[in-house]
Formats: structure tokens, C-alpha cells, sequence
């Protein structure tokens, strides 16, 4: 059927035919802010399995740790995902609270005792007004993750009152852990995650704070760090989300094939740090780490001294938004 082309005409027919089949394939870049051995990678892989196997290998997801697309910079990820020059990121509320302030929320010093009431604001109501709010930035979540509650390591001595972390150097992520350290007496120092290894490691900050299963033992922040106090003190959720105009792109079919497999990789991510949490304490005391596990009169203590911080970002937030929290968490209860 082909001897009326001639051989040039042919090959330029195939080659044709071979760009618009390898034009179907498409492949996303997902971006997060932690290494390669984290549970936001692997949340992040069991995404990008998920949506190879529901589409066929039709899209495939890339995933770059350490934000990599964004110059090491963990802030830019979400808006360079809100304004279209990434497709995906993974990264947790305090992240993006120099985009969305109000995401704060979440990471409100003492706000939740346990996991069910955490669950109860990202799985409900918080949750999905947050999402909102982030849409309006150009951001679609697709589901909520865990990087869990944040746990104070240092180098200097244990800690077990608030006076303990006078003076210390902490590394920190975001606007919010700044207040929080300074009504401490601590000395808070914002900080890539990126360089904050080295950073122990020379001396530059004296300590961190962090979740067990999501980051300290996965990126062995146990190797650079002598104490560990586990306070409980903010609870940090991660989220995939994915770019507004990426999203706007698809058919429903295709939008509920990628939430379907962002729910099912989160539920994951969340299984799997909430086990190495349970198992991490007696883990980092093998490593060597000297763990205190505070009495609850101590941890009232810690929550009285960061009241004002708490206070403060209430108000910086919205203090509709925080009832919306607090109903949540009374309803867990």
C-alpha cells in the first residue's frame, strides 16, 4: 500500500506518526523541600506510581527533592506552582505562609493533642477552606499529607522548661517559629532545610525543630544533634498541590484520576510517618540521642510561655478561621 510513496515521503510520514504518539505521553514535575529517604518522597513516589498505573504511562510524574526546580528556595515552591511555572509540589502549610498567612493555622503553637483532632481539620471543614484559599493563590490541592508534630533537638543541653531554651540558636522554617523562639528566649534563625545539616553540623545554630518520622530520622538529624525534647509543640500537614492552569487543562475524568492517586498517596505518606513516629523514640535513644518526654504539667508550661505567639497569629490569621480549627478539634473530642 506504500509503492506510491516514495522512500523520503514515507519516512517523513513515520516520523510523523512517531512525534504525535510520543506527544500523548506527558510528564509532570513535582517539587518538595525535604531529601530523597523522606516520607514527602515517598508519598511523593507512590503519587507518580499511582498516576502512571491510572493513566497507562500516558503522564508520568517526576519527582525533585530538596527543591531542586525552585534554587533550594522551600518558600518559592507554591507560588511557582500558583503562578504555572511548576505543575506539582509537595510542601507543608508553614511553607507557604509568606504566600497564604493564613496557613498558619495548622502549626498554631499547643492547637491539637492528638492525632484524631489533627485529622479532623485536614481531612474537614479547616481543611477545605484552606484549599479555597490557596485556589484563589493558583494552587489545587489534591490532598492533605503529614509531616507531623515538631520536636526540639540541640546540641547544648536537654531541654525541659521553657528557661532551658534561653539563648539557644534555633534553626526555623518560617514567620510563625520566629515569634514562637523569641517568646522562648531562643534565638531563632530562618534557614533552608538545604543548608541546615551543614549548619548544625559546624555549630552555626545550636538546634532545630522538626518531626520524628517525616524528617529526623530519615535525614539522621540524629547524627549532628545530642538532645531531643519531645513537646508536641506544632503540628506541621504537608499537601500535594498542583497548578491552577496545569488543573484547568483536563477533563473531569483525568482531574478525579489525579486526586484519586494524590488521596491514596497521602494516606500512605501519613501511615508511614505515623508508624516511624511511634517507633522513633527508642530508635533515636539506639542512636544515641538523650530523649526527655515532658510530664503534661511541663507541657502546660511550654504552652503558657508561647501564648502570646499563639495569640498573635490568631489574630493574623483570622479569628473566624481559628473557631473553624477549634470546632473541628471539639468534635473529634
Amino acid at each position: 500500500m506504500f509503492a506510491k510513496f516514495g522512500k523520503t515521503a514515507l519516512a517523513t510520514m513515520l516520523a510523523g506518526a512517531m512525534t504525535v504518539g510520543a506527544a500523548s505521553a506527558e510528564t509532570l514535575r513535582l517539587s518538595h523541600n525535604t531529601g530523597d529517604t523522606t516520607t514527602w518522597q515517598k508519598g511523593a513516589d507512590k503519587f507518580a506510581e499511582l498516576v502512571s498505573e491510572a493513566t497507562g504511562g500516558d503522564v508520568s510524574v517526576r519527582v525533585f527533592p530538596n527543591a531542586q526546580l525552585a534554587g533550594g528556595d522551600q518558600m518559592r515552591q507554591a507560588e511557582m506552582v500558583g503562578r504555572g511555572a511548576l505543575d506539582l509540589v509537595v510542601t507543608s502549610a508553614i511553607n507557604v505562609t509568606p504566600l497564604v498567612p493564613e496557613m498558619a493555622a495548622f502549626s498554631l503553637p499547643y492547637l491539637y493533642s492528638d492525632y484524631d483532632e489533627v485529622d479532623a481539620t485536614t481531612q474537614g471543614a479547616p481543611g477545605e477552606q484552606l484549599a479555597a484559599i490557596l485556589a484563589d493563590k493558583g494552587i489545587i490541592v489534591l490532598a492533605w499529607g503529614e509531616n507531623g508534630f515538631r520536636e526540639v533537638t540541640n546540641n547544648t543541653r536537654p531541654v525541659k522548661t521553657p528557661a532551658d531554651m534561653q539563648g539557644l540558636n534555633m534553626r526555623v522554617a518560617g514567620p510563625m517559629y520566629i515569634d514562637v523562639m523569641n517568646a522562648l528566649g531562643a534565638n531563632p534563625q530562618q534557614m533552608q532545610w538545604g543548608e541546615t545539616m551543614t549548619a548544625l553540623q559546624q555549630g552555626v545554630v545550636d538546634g532545630q525543630e522538626n518531626p520524628i518520622g517525616a524528617v529526623i530520622i530519615p535525614q539522621q538529624v540524629y547524627e549532628v544533634q545530642k538532645y531531643l525534647t519531645t513537646w508536641h509543640y506544632s503540628y506541621d500537614p504537608i499537601f500535594i498541590g498542583i497548578s491552577q492552569k496545569k488543573w484547568d487543562g483536563y477533563d473531569a475524568e483525568m482531574q478525579t484520576t489525579l486526586r484519586e492517586a494524590a488521596q491514596e498517596a497521602m494516606s500512605y505518606q501519613r501511615e508511614i510517618s505515623r508508624e516511624a513516629t511511634a517507633t522513633g523514640i527508642e530508635f533515636l535513644r539506639e542512636k544515641g540521642m538523650e530523649v526527655y518526654e515532658p510530664s503534661a504539667e511541663e507541657l502546660a508550661a511550654f504552652k503558657e510561655a508561647t501564648q502570646p505567639a499563639f495569640d498573635e497569629w490568631a489574630a493574623k490569621v483570622g479569628p473566624e478561621l481559628v473557631q473553624s480549627f477549634q470546632d473541628a478539634i471539639d468534635g473529634a473530642n
